[in-house]
C-alpha cells in the first residue's frame, strides 16, 4: 500500500470537516473527536523546561507540555502508578514483612505476579496461564533460549535480522557459543534487498525454509530502527512447517500493535514494559511461554524458586517441580515495586481495550506521515529525508523512522530545542512514535512543524 492513501484519506476529511489540510484547527478537531483523549489526563506529561532547558525557541511556552513522542524508547509516568507505588512503600512501612501475606489493599505480596496476568495476557492475546512478569528482556530471552534453543548436529542455527537491535545479537551470539558452535556458521542475519530499507515476508519465509539446519527463528515483532512489524503469524507458521522453534523479542509490538501469540502459536515471546507499556524506566520484562509447551517438563530450564510449584514453594524442597505454564519458568520472586508500577499502567489498557488504541494509533501514525509528505513535500522531493518505514497500517506500529542523510544530529538537537522529545538512532534515523494512549493530534501537528522550520533554516 502506497503513501497515497493516507493523503486522500485526510485531504478528504479537511474538505468534510471545513478546516485547512494542514492547519492547527484540523489537529484540534481531531483532538476533539477523540473517545480516548482523556485518558492523556492519567499520565505526567514533562514541560518543556525540564526535557529542552531554557531554549530561545521556546522561550514563551517553557511551561507548557512538551511535545513527547518518545514511547518506542520510554513511555511516559501513568499517575496512577505513582499512587499504586506510594501505596507499597506505605505497607512496607506499617507492615514490614506481613505485607507479604496481610496487605489492607489485599495485594499481598507473595503472590505480586498474579495482580499483572489478566493484563500481560490482554496485551499480547494469550491465556493468563501462558505469560509472566519476570527479570528484564535480555535475562528472559536466554533463559528462553536455555530452554528452546536444543541444536543439534542436524538443526544449530538460528535466524535473526541483520539489524536486530544489539542486546539481541549478543544473546544470541553467546547461546552459540555456549552451545559449542560458530556464529559465522550458525548465525544466519536476513537482509533487506539491495535498495531496499525492510525486510520482505516472502524472503524471511523463504530463508527459513530453504535450509533445513535452522534451529529457532528468533525475530522482533516490530523493527526498532525502522518500525517495521512482521507478519508474526505467517512467519511462525513456516517456521514450524520447517520443524523450527519461533520465538519472538517483542520490545516494540506489545502495548503498539494487537497481538494473538496464542491463536498465532507462537513457540515462545519475550518483552520489556518500559517502552509504550509505560511501567518505569528498566522495569520488569515479560514473557509467553504456549500451553502447547506445558507439559514439556523435561525440557532443560534455567529453574528458580520462584518458578517452583506454588502450592509447595515454601516447602523448600531441594527437588524442583514448576508450576503450570509461563511461571515454571520464573527464578526469582519479582519486584512488588515494579509490579505495581506495571500493573497501573496495565489497568489503562484493559479500560480504553486495544482494539480502540489500535483504531486511533493507525490515524494518529497516518496523519503523521500525511503531514510529513504533503506539508514537507519539497525537503522529500530535495532529498533531505524519507519515511523508512513501510507506509501500510498493518505493517506499522506508530513509529516512523525518519532517514535523514545529511545533518541528522543538528535536526534532532533543533527539534529537542524546541520542546519535542523523539530519539536518534546513528547513523542517520529520528524516530517519532506518536502513542495513542497520551498522545494528540496536536502534539504530532508541532512536530512537523517545527519539523519544516527547522528543515528551512538549514536548507535555505
Amino acid at each position: 500500500m502506497s503513501s497515497s492513501w493516507v493523503i486522500e484519506h485526510f485531504n478528504d476529511l479537511s474538505t468534510t470537516v471545513g478546516k485547512a489540510p494542514h492547519s492547527l484547527e484540523l489537529a484540534e478537531h481531531f483532538d476533539k473527536e477523540d473517545s480516548l483523549a482523556k485518558y492523556r489526563n492519567e499520565f505526567a506529561i514533562p514541560i518543556r523546561r525540564n526535557v529542552s532547558g531554557d531554549s530561545p525557541h521556546n522561550a514563551s511556552d517553557l511551561d507548557k507540555p512538551s511535545v513527547y513522542l518518545c514511547g518506542n524508547s520510554l513511555g511516559l509516568m501513568p499517575k496512577r502508578s505513582r499512587e499504586l507505588v506510594m501505596q507499597e512503600l506505605d505497607v512496607w512501612a506499617a507492615r514490614g514483612v506481613e505485607g507479604h501475606w496481610d496487605h489492607p489493599h489485599n495485594r499481598p505480596w507473595a503472590p505480586c505476579d498474579e495482580n499483572v496476568k489478566d493484563g500481560l495476557a490482554h496485551l499480547v492475546g494469550a491465556k493468563p496461564s501462558e505469560v509472566t512478569a519476570m527479570n528484564t528482556l535480555t535475562a528472559n530471552l536466554h533463559a528462553m533460549m536455555a530452554a528452546f534453543y536444543r541444536p543439534t548436529a542436524e538443526r544449530y542455527k538460528i535466524v535473526i535480522e541483520a539489524k536486530a537491535f544489539p542486546s539481541d545479537h549478543y544473546a544470541v551470539t553467546s547461546q552459540i557459543h555456549l552451545h559449542g558452535y560458530d556464529p559465522a556458521t550458525a548465525l544466519v542475519a536476513i537482509t533487506p534487498r539491495e535498495g531496499e530499507a525492510t525486510l520482505r515476508t516472502e524472503d524471511i519465509i523463504d530463508t527459513i525454509r530453504k535450509d533445513d539446519s535452522i534451529a529457532l527463528v528468533l525475530l522482533s515483532g516490530i523493527q526498532y530502527y525502522t518500525g517495521q512489524f512482521f507478519d508474526i503469524e505467517k512467519i511462525t507458521k513456516a517456521g514450524h512447517e520447517q520443524g523450527c522453534i519461533v520465538g519472538w523479542d517483542l520490545a516494540h509490538a506489545v502495548g503498539n500493535v494487537p497481538l494473538k501469540l496464542h491463536d498465532w502459536q507462537v513457540d515462545f515471546a519475550c518483552w520489556c514494559t518500559y517502552k509504550y507499556v509505560n511501567s518505569g524506566p528498566g522495569n520488569i520484562g515479560g514473557l509467553f511461554v504456549h500451553e502447547g509447551h506445558f507439559q514439556d517438563n523435561d525440557r532443560p530450564r534455567l529453574a528458580g524458586w520462584w518458578g517452583n510449584d506454588k502450592k509447595s514453594r515454601f516447602e523448600m524442597a531441594p527437588v524442583f517441580r514448576p508450576s503450570e505454564g509461563a511461571a515454571g519458568y520464573q527464578m526469582s520472586n519479582p519486584s512488588v515495586i515494579n509490579i505495581a508500577s506495571l500493573l497501573g499502567s496495565l489497568e489503562l489498557f484493559q479500560e480504553a481495550t486495544i482494539p480502540k488504541l489500535r483504531e486511533k494509533s493507525v490515524n494518529l501514525t497516518g496523519y503523521l506521515e500525511y503531514l510529513l509528505i504533503t506539508k514537507l513535500e519539497k525537503h522529500i522531493q530535495a532529498g533531505r529525508f524519507k519515511i523508512l518505514t513501510p507506509s501500510n497500517p498493518k505493517e506499522r506500529g506508530c513509529q516512523l523512522s525518519l532517514d535523514f542523510p545529511e545533518q541528522m544530529i543538528t535536526i534532532f538537537d533543533a527539534l529537542h530545542a524546541r520542546g519535542v522529545v523523539c530519539d536518534e538512532r546513528k547513523p542517520t534515523v529520528i524516530r517519532i512514535a506518536p502513542t495513542p494512549l497520551y498522545n494528540t493530534y496536536t502534539d504530532v501537528y508541532y512536530c512537523v512543524s517545527y519539523l519544516d522550520e527547522i528543515l528551512n533554516e538549514i536548507f535555505a
